[in-house]
């Protein structure tokens, strides 16, 4: 009976990859929203999510919105814990920490911040590059195609205002909880390739489930034509 159940969760392996690995590309997500999105029956995944509930993989958050239409509870949102992130791309973040913290012991805070400011001149070695690559885009857009390139599983969104980056991955935020200068080093970089203002909403560093970045429109000056009427 053991060799059977460890038969079927390694059968079940390749799929619940797919799970994480739509959580970590889409953001929270809801079953449902998983179901569709993989191509699976509602009661699969949450066979999956169960299991990645049991190992610590997942955990289930109540929608942040009041707004609810429709009867009974909203449906929880499911997202990737820390244990459930450390799969990507974070083997190497003790080494990471323990590098940083001899380089603030020994150069100071103005050392950590360089350091930082060097670790994300890649926004602007490849911005311009993809711009050029993909006139289509936007300049949002084009930043987004710079953050996945290097690992961020980044896309955007519209807003009221104007636009939001959101980076579902971030192969740094462990060290980043830590060493916050890493953090408004990207958002300084960010700020610089636009041009513009921008506003950092929340990080996966400090415990939200994603990365946002508010990009406002850039404000239109009124003609006298415009004012007067």
């Amino acid at each position: 009976m053991e060799f059977e159940d460890a038969h079927l969760r390694a059968h079940d392996q390749p799929t619940r990859q797919r799970v994480v690995r739509s959580i970590l590309d889409n953001g929270p997500s809801t079953a449902a929203a998983l179901a569709e999105r993989l191509d699976l029956t509602p009661a699969a995944v949450r066979r999956h999510l169960d299991q990645l509930l049991e190992d610590g993989t997942i955990e289930a958050r109540e929608p942040r919105s009041a707004a609810h239409r429709g009867r009974g509870r909203p449906a929880k949102l499911f997202a990737l814990t820390e244990a459930g992130r450390d799969g990507f791309d974070q083997q190497y973040d003790d080494l990471a920490v323990q590098a940083l913290r001899f380089l603030d012991e020994t150069g100071g805070d103005e050392a950590v911040r360089a350091f930082a400011e060097r670790r994300f001149a890649f926004v602007e070695e490849r911005f311009d590059v993809v711009r050029e690559t993909h006139p289509q885009l936007t300049p949002a857009e084009v930043l987004a195609r710079v953050f996945t390139d290097e690992g961020y599983a980044a896309s955007v969104r519209d807003l009221p205002v104007g636009e939001q980056l959101c980076q579902q991955h971030c192969p740094v935020s462990h060290v980043a909880h830590e060493f916050p200068q890493l953090c408004e080093a990207e958002t300084q970089a960010i700020s610089r390739v636009l041009g513009r203002h921008v506003q950092r909403l929340a990080t996966i560093a400090h415990g939200d489930g994603v990365c946002t970045t508010c990009i406002p429109d850039i404000p239109t000056r009124k003609t006298k034509e415009q004012v007067s009427s």
